[in-house]
């Protein structure tokens, strides 16, 4: 389990990359009350599957924003751009499939511990130097849906070399089990 204690969410691997030769990464995860909305992001070569256990969880895809209550099952398809999170006065957990798993336990356990270790900012994210890095190295799990993709990669290029200056790292052995 990892969580995040500046946001509330947990996160408890039930199947990881290794345990299924890369086929599949399940999680069982829980948000706090009120938290706040990731930013709109995709995977582009990802399929997830999510199904509410209990609580509501909030999706906004396609500009418009859905409520999924307790045995709601829903998809997103790679590509797909949206944000989950929980806008309810209750807790929220859900049970959480990617397909494939590719490195997606790797950049969930390094964001949570930059996290934990007060490396981002109100809004749960790292600097900018330190997202060149990330995004650079988890590109094939993670993306921003704004600016568009091509000039996320030549800035994060053209920062690199100054994060790595500044002892920015892509990969945190601390965080990774």
């Amino acid at each position: 389990m990892i969580r995040n204690t500046r946001s509330g969410q947990d996160i408890i691997f039930i199947q990881t990359s290794k345990d299924t030769n890369g086929k599949l990464l399940e999680m069982e995860a829980s948000w706090r009350p009120g938290s706040v909305p990731p930013p709109m992001h995709y995977h582009p070569f990802q399929l997830e599957e999510f199904m509410v256990l209990e609580g509501e969880l909030s999706v906004k895809m396609d500009g418009k924003i859905k409520v999924y209550f307790p045995g709601d099952i829903f998809s997103i398809p790679p590509r797909k751009a949206h944000s989950i999170w929980n806008n309810s006065h209750q807790k929220t957990v859900i049970n959480w499939k990617v397909k494939p798993a590719m490195t997606t336990e790797y950049f969930l356990e390094t964001g949570i511990g930059l996290a934990n270790d007060g490396k981002v900012n109100e809004s749960g994210m790292p600097n900018l130097l330190q997202v060149a890095l990330l995004a650079n190295r988890y590109s094939n799990v993670f993306r921003m849906s704004s600016p568009p993709y091509i000039l996320q990669r030549i800035v994060f290029y053209v920062l690199s070399p100054f994060a790595w200056m500044k002892g920015y790292k892509s990969v945190y052995r601390k965080y990774i089990d």
